[in-house]
């Protein structure tokens, strides 16, 4: 079982980026999934899931600003994320939950990609 983030970069201040996670090795059309961040020298935290159903959850922090999304055919999950700030830079990892219902805790999840760098330039 492998998720492979992808998408991240550098994007000026007010920008956007879209964030893809592709998983192999199974189907999670049944699994919740999530997005979480890690900034320099802080705790990974929760930015976004969906579950199974489709039901999604958002930070506060980027409510409004980013949409998280999935496409079961192509077994992915997608960030959108727009209006971004240099506080938004961070790795930003995906994460699979063997249920249906989304978590925001890291401990919640059961698989993780390898992360993708997004940089938000001032």
């Amino acid at each position: 079982v492998q998720l492979q983030a992808s998408g991240g970069g550098l994007v000026q201040t007010g920008g956007s980026l879209r964030l893809s996670c592709a998983a192999s090795g199974r189907t999670f059309g049944a699994y919740a999934l999530g997005w979480f961040r890690q900034a320099p020298g802080k705790e990974r935290e929760f930015v976004a899931a969906i579950s199974g159903s489709g039901i999604t959850y958002y930070a506060d922090s980027v409510k409004g600003r980013f949409t998280i999304s999935r496409d079961t055919a192509k077994n992915t999950v997608y960030l959108q994320m727009t209006t971004l700030g240099p506080g938004d830079t961070a790795v930003y990892y995906c994460a699979a939950r063997k249920v249906r219902y989304y978590g925001t805790q890291t401990w919640e999840y059961d698989y993780w990609g390898q992360g993708t760098l997004v940089t938000v330039s001032s």
